[in-house]
């Protein structure tokens, strides 16, 4: 068994209201696990882990049987990467199985050890003895992914960034113009080195909404996977701000883009390892790789306007996220365009319901604001902070980065009193 210990002690299961407040985990290489499982919830939960974006690349088998069937078993096979073994044992005959299995386990096979005994003493024998990391049931799905993903993370590396896939619902609901500004938000509220990648190949306006105009950039990248490293990265990168990057779009109708998912997951895993967030502009299409983008994103955020097509195209998308992740948030929605004069609208209130989403963020029509900005090549909040819009985009970036958005005091016509009666508090 491996010496790589990571240990968990939590009994409590985690629910799907739970999931936003946990650590997200890197997603899982290309290994083979195999779980023996003595109690079909324990499997059930393993068999919905294996089912997540996360170890879209490893390969899961559940059996019931516990030690004696992993045993019996590796007797005549050899052990893949990972074992998962649960036992419903009390210390003593837990280890004394946990021994049996050492004897057929290959070297640097790693071993996840399910129990059901809440115990401090047992922990420390089954680090002394090899195990990977020890689990007390009943478990989650989500506990069941973070305790596998920590034993393939590099404890010496730097986190894997998070990415969001911003997808619009409708062609010109302004899926662009939200992704933008919203990174803008996140690298200056966090100060956190943040990287728009432009995946509108032939038509992507994030030059044009930074007044950039690289030579280089994401489809450079595109055409060679396997040459791109942080190196080339930073050459190929435009530099919007202190703390905000352009991965460009070529913009160029010379060619086709038919796009390799690989080459896509490749390139975007490669941004993610560099910098904190990847902001990833998903044009409106529904292609493989495109697909495989918002699916295997951190986050999506759908941008649609409050009309009956993006009302019936967002309860599509919406259906088929949650389906698909169901361990992750749901889709953040953002509902754009509101308010335009003289047009029906659908009201915020109803769209949501018909979807069953509600919208996260409400952007009101702004023509004179939009407009100027796109014209001028600059963010809302750099053409007004205050404006309603400028808020808009603050809090979706709070929203996406669980960050709680604090009102200064100063602001208030009531905080000279309130300040005065803190000071008296204070004397008496």
């Amino acid at each position: 068994m491996s010496s790589n210990v990571a240990y968990s002690l939590e009994s409590a299961p985690q629910s799907h209201q739970d999931l936003p407040e946990e650590p997200r985990a890197r997603p899982i290489p290309r290994v083979n696990i195999q779980a023996f499982c003595e109690d079909q919830e324990t499997a059930s939960v393993i068999q919905k882990a294996s089912e997540d974006r996360r170890l879209s690349k490893a390969h899961v088998t559940v059996r019931m049987g516990g030690v004696e069937a992993a045993v019996a078993f590796y007797r005549d096979a050899s052990t893949p990467n990972l074992i998962i073994i649960e036992s419903l044992l009390d210390r003593n005959e837990m280890l004394a199985d946990l021994e049996r299995l050492a004897e057929v386990c290959d070297s640097g096979t790693k071993v996840v050890a399910v129990g059901h005994v809440n115990d401090v003493v047992l922990y420390r024998e089954l680090l002394r003895r090899g195990v990977s990391e020890y689990v007390v049931a009943p478990t989650g799905v989500a506990q069941m992914i973070e305790s596998i993903a920590s034993i393939y993370a590099d404890p010496s590396t730097e986190p894997v960034g998070q990415s969001i896939a911003f997808v619009g619902t409708k062609g010109g609901a302004g899926s662009s113009t939200v992704c933008h500004n919203t990174a803008f938000a996140i690298a200056g509220a966090l100060e956190s080195d943040v990287v728009i990648a432009d995946m509108d190949l032939p038509f992507g306006t994030a030059g044009l909404d930074f007044n950039q105009d690289p030579l280089q950039g994401i489809g450079d990248a595109l055409s060679a996977p396997e040459r791109l490293d942080e190196v080339l990265l930073d050459r190929l990168l435009s530099r919007c701000s202190e703390h905000l990057s352009l991965f460009a779009a070529p913009i160029a109708l010379d060619r086709p883009y038919d796009v390799d998912p690989h080459a896509c997951e490749s390139v975007l895993d490669i941004v993610r390892e560099s910098v904190p967030w990847v902001a990833i502009d998903v044009p409106h299409m529904w292609t493989a790789w495109a697909k495989d983008v918002v699916l295997k994103a951190d986050h999506v955020v759908l941008t649609a306007m409050p009309d009956l097509a993006s009302l019936r195209n967002t309860k599509n998308l919406a259906d088929q996220l949650k389906a698909a992740r169901p361990n992750d948030r749901p889709p953040m929605l953002v509902l754009n365009q509101v308010g335009v004069p003289k047009r029906p609208e659908i009201p915020v209130k109803d769209f949501g319901q018909a979807i069953e989403l509600e919208p996260r963020v409400v952007i009101e029509f702004d023509a004179q604001l939009f407009g100027t900005a796109a014209n001028n090549g600059q963010m809302i909040e750099e053409v007004s902070d205050k404006a309603k819009a400028a808020e808009a985009f603050r809090s979706l970036a709070n929203l996406l980065t669980d960050r709680v958005e604090h009102k200064s005091e100063g602001s208030s016509l009531l905080a000279p009193l309130l300040e005065r009666l803190n000071l008296k508090k204070a004397r008496s």
